[in-house]
Formats: C-alpha cells, structure tokens, sequence
C-alpha cells in the first residue's frame, strides 16, 4: 500500500474476480492486495474428490477457522481480515478476506495422540519423522507430550512426511523453522485445552504458515478445523483402537468398505453417509465454538 491507499476490487459475484487457484476444497480469488478464500462442500478421501458434496461443509470449516483466528491471535498473528466485507453474497458464509502472504512451503503438523499415519510409522520404526517415542504406545494413547512432525506440500498426490532438519531444509532458515515449531505446538497446546472443556479431544492438527511483507509469521489457509484435524468425542474414549471422529473418517471408513480401489475417479458417496458426515461436521462447530452452527449463518448472512 501506497499514501494510505489499496487496490480494491469491485465485487459483487465470484464472476468479477480472477480466480487464482483451486484446490481438492478452496479456491482463491484476486481482491487486489487482498484475497478471497472460498471452502467448498467437497469431500475427498484417499486425495481424490468425491462427486457427492457435504451440505454445509464449507461453511463450517470457514466458521470454525474464524473462530480460532480470534482466539489464537495472543499467539501469532493470522490472515484473516473479514467474513463479510467484500463477500459476495452466494459465498457468504463459506469465504473469509484474507491478508496476501509468501506461504512456507511445509506443512506443521502437531500430534498430541499416536494415530493415523503415525501409529503405522510408529508400528514399523518406532519414531515419527525421526522423533523416537516411549516403547509399547496403543493405538490412540495420548503421547507423553506434544510432536511436531512436519510434512512437504505436494501438489498431487500425498504429502510426505519429513523430519526437522528436512523441513528448515526447505525452509531455509532453520531459526524460522525453530519459530514455527514452537508457535505450532502452542497452537495445538491451547486448542487441545479449550476442546477438552468441551467435551472434544483434539488428537493432532496440521496448520500452515507464511510470512507477511514486514516478514511477520502468519498462519495461513485453515486452523484446526475438522479437515486439517482430527477431533475425537472425549466420552468413550479408549487407547486401543480407533476412535469415532467429527470429520470425514465416516467417509472414509465408508469407502474404504465400498470396494473401491482408491483411485480415480472417487464414487459418488450414499445418502445416509452424507447426512452422518453433516452431522458431525455441524456438531463439531457447535460443541467447539459454544454455540448453534445457525449462529455463524446469521453473523454472515447478507
């Protein structure tokens, strides 16, 4: 910005903006010095989307991350500038303005409880991305304290899991990469302790970062939301096995029962399994944020 001036878009539909990227659920849209983010209702598994959206779905995941923006932000600073200036009305509820950033080409990724890819890693090294952990763990035991176990950002297929040198590797700056290490464990620190008055136990949670024209590090994208993490229902909880979850495992436990060979293109998902998947998605933005989903739709509503 210049003299105290911004270049700003007109906007009144997504047709008036340039689209610059679309991903697996967002697409982001040229405001000028700002961007629009946009969470849609896809659903993937096994990295490819399912022809069969989740009503709803966008919305939460947006109403969620701005939740945690205005809690976290005594931690780091975040991107989020609005949920409703500059919305065009058909994406309100489901887009956020957001600061331009130079992202970091990692993915933080924090786990508090032994699951998913790493329980399997942990099965065959006992580590994870080079962490070595307490012998004779469960499946879904809470860890003795909080790992941060980066992973690269792929562009198609998955991400690969790395270890800490790797990632200030690619980074470049291994005392920024320090910085992000710390910043994402007490990200993960403090939304763990506010979803467990809740009722909620967050096992792990991927975040990402960037840095803004001053060189500030900013989180980025989405923050623990019930795609980049994994929320378990405190009550019936037991290490051992896996555990019933708010995000889109009844998806994938569902097609990974339909027979299909996980490549493209996904099946188009039942009804009964989309409506358990609103269902969770919506319960875990109530139970997390202390209030009806229906409250988000009306802060937001044109």
């Amino acid at each position: 910005m210049t003299g105290g001036c911004r270049t700003v878009r007109s906007v009144t539909t997504l047709a008036d903006l340039p689209l610059l990227s679309t991903g697996k659920v967002r697409e982001m849209y040229d405001l000028g010095d700002r961007l629009l983010m946009v969470a849609s209702d896809r659903i993937s598994t096994y990295d490819v989307v399912h022809p069969t959206p989740i009503p709803d779905k966008g919305k939460v995941l947006t109403g969620l991350s701005a939740f945690w923006f205005a809690k976290t932000g005594h931690i780091v600073a975040n991107h989020m500038l609005s949920a409703t200036d500059d919305v065009p009305d058909e994406v309100r509820g489901r887009a956020l303005v957001v600061r331009k950033l130079e992202m970091l080409p990692v993915e933080c990724v924090v786990r508090g409880y032994i699951t998913g890819s790493g329980w399997k890693d942990y099965q065959s090294t006992g580590s994870v991305s080079g962490i070595q952990l307490p012998a004779g763990l469960q499946e879904s035991e809470q860890l003795p304290s909080p790992i941060f176990t980066p992973s690269t950002k792929a562009d198609v297929g998955h991400d690969e899991a790395i270890d800490f040198d790797r990632a200030a590797e690619l980074v470049g700056d291994r005392d920024l990469m320090e910085r992000v290490r710390s910043v994402s464990i007490e990200l993960y620190r403090f939304a763990a302790g506010h979803a467990a008055e809740r009722g909620v136990l967050l096992a792990d949670t991927k975040c990402e970062f960037g840095l803004d024209p001053a060189g500030e590090l900013v989180v980025g994208d989405e923050v623990l939301t019930p795609d980049s993490s994994r929320f378990w229902p405190s009550d019936g909880y037991a290490p051992g096995r896996g555990q019933p979850s708010f995000d889109k495992q009844y998806v994938r436990d569902w097609a990974s029962r339909s027979g299909w060979d996980k490549a493209p293109p996904a099946p188009a998902i039942p009804d009964d399994v989309v409506a358990g998947t609103r269902e969770r998605y919506i319960e875990a933005y109530e139970r997390i944020s202390g209030e009806p989903f229906s409250a988000w739709l009306e802060r937001t509503a044109a």
